[in-house]
């Protein structure tokens, strides 16, 4: 069965540090040693104490981790994701409000 998804008013900013718009922050060291994921563009910020972090947004499937140039998507129900540039306006389309 195909299937065409079904259109969804959302929200889409491009990630700023600072402006608050992650759901948390997890230290480098245990996002390379714990996590199965590429980290060569993922966002790191070094805080006061020297310490690393990387900042993530957290859904129903867990935590996707933000990388240099990506979109926040926050749906209508509220429900958040993280999407690249590469491909934010292939699977979104802006519209006037």
């Amino acid at each position: 069965m195909k299937c065409r998804r079904v259109d969804l008013l959302a929200d889409v900013v491009q990630y700023e540090q600072g402006k608050g718009m992650e759901d948390g922050f997890e230290r480098w060291s245990d996002v390379v040693t714990k996590g199965w994921i590429v980290t060569d563009s993922l966002i790191k910020i070094t805080r006061e104490d020297g310490s690393i972090v990387c900042p993530y947004i957290s859904h129903r499937r867990g935590r996707t981790f933000i990388g240099e140039g990506d979109y926040i998507i926050t749906d209508e129900d509220g429900s958040k994701h993280v999407c690249g540039a590469d491909k934010i306006f292939s699977r979104y389309r802006k519209v006037e409000e």
